[in-house]
């Protein structure tokens, strides 16, 4: 079976495969979550998380002390969640 037939990417801007730490960030700062990034791009990222918690749609990510950054949760499936920035 053809793989590339089985996937269509429908990103606008190119991701990169990346391990960096992270920060989630929730409740005005009051509550932080570490995960890991897997690919980055300029408008958004795949993160590990080591629990499958449900996430809310949105809250503020730092990556590897990096300024926070806010962003909202395009998908989840287990313990991954795809962001946008």
């Amino acid at each position: 079976m053809d793989e590339s037939k089985t996937f269509v990417d429908r990103r606008q801007h190119r991701r990169f495969r990346v391990l960096k730490g992270a920060r989630i960030v929730l409740n005005d700062r009051a509550s932080v979550i570490d995960c890991m990034v897997r690919n980055v791009s300029e408008q958004g990222a795949c993160l590990v998380l080591t629990s499958a918690a449900a996430m809310p749609l949105t809250f503020e990510l730092s990556i590897d002390g990096q300024p926070y950054r806010n962003c909202r949760v395009i998908w989840q499936y287990c313990n991954r969640v795809g962001v946008a920035f």
